[in-house]
């Protein structure tokens, strides 16, 4: 993957990062249990999220040398 692709799918998770952040600071009306499942829902993609990020600069960093 050349340098442009990269930092276009760099931006896009990045961008796709601040909505769901966005989203959970305004949640909508749903009910206690299924606020407080969503909210253990996307603490758990956050994590995902940032293993594949530090996987991906590691593949990344490993190739640039």
């Amino acid at each position: 993957m050349d340098g442009g692709r990269i930092n276009a799918a760099l931006h896009r998770i990045d961008a796709a990062l601040a909505r769901l952040e966005a989203s959970s600071r305004h949640p909508s009306a749903q009910s206690g249990d299924a606020e407080t499942e969503l909210a253990a829902r996307h603490e758990q993609l956050r994590g995902a999220a940032v293993r594949a990020l530090e996987a991906l600069d590691a593949v990344i960093a490993e190739h640039e040398t």
